[in-house]
């Protein structure tokens, strides 16, 4: 791609997330000014904010929301079972939406892109790398009982004051996550596969 098309791609870019950026003001203090893949993200799932619009697109609540040793939380996993399956890591389609509930609804507020090690292997030489990014591995067993696997998150939705990119969010917090929530139950039959480690 040459620089005229990467700058058309990224004028386009900014005038569909301008909208998006209006309508959270005043909820999550966002970085207004984001690039690469977390405006990638941004754009690619503007219209999951809606847990609604996710579930017909495909995915479905794990049923739990994840915290752990680490400060703070990862939240409710929503995979996409043929994504996570695929053996491929695209921007424009994140294997898992995260979201957490706060006030009785559920907000997106990222996503972690996953693909098994034996399936990345199979046509890759080295590990994962996504418009920059180095993935994580995760090694068998732990605590989900997948076989190893490459992980990333991406905080495109709600800032992280540890990193944009590290695993655990301590603006997150999975105090009010009930698995009676209706969205939650509505997913439980769009898959179960569950990326964090």
């Amino acid at each position: 791609m040459n620089a005229k098309q990467l700058l058309v791609i990224g004028l386009a870019g900014i005038s569909c997330a301008v909208p998006a950026v209006i309508a959270l003001a005043g909820t999550d203090n966002q970085d207004k000014k984001s690039t690469g893949l977390v405006q990638e993200v941004r754009l690619a799932t503007a219209d999951f904010r809606d847990v609604n619009a996710a579930m017909k697109a495909g995915y479905g609540s794990a049923g739990s929301c994840v915290s752990g040793p680490q400060e703070g939380a990862m939240g409710i996993h929503f995979p996409k079972g043929a994504l996570v399956a695929d053996g491929k890591l695209e921007a424009e389609h994140p294997e898992i939406l995260i979201y957490e509930q706060r006030g009785g609804r559920l907000r997106l507020l990222g996503v972690e892109y996953l693909v098994f090690f034996d399936d990345w292997h199979a046509h890759n030489p080295g590990p994962p790398v996504l418009m920059g990014q180095h993935f994580n591995y995760v090694g068998s067993p732990n605590r989900y009982g997948l076989p190893p696997f490459y992980e990333l998150h991406v905080w495109a939705w709600r800032d992280n004051p540890s990193g944009m990119f590290v695993d655990w969010n301590p603006a997150v917090s999975c105090e009010e996550y009930t698995t009676n929530d209706s969205s939650a139950r509505s997913a439980a039959g769009h898959g179960s596969v569950h990326g964090s480690h």
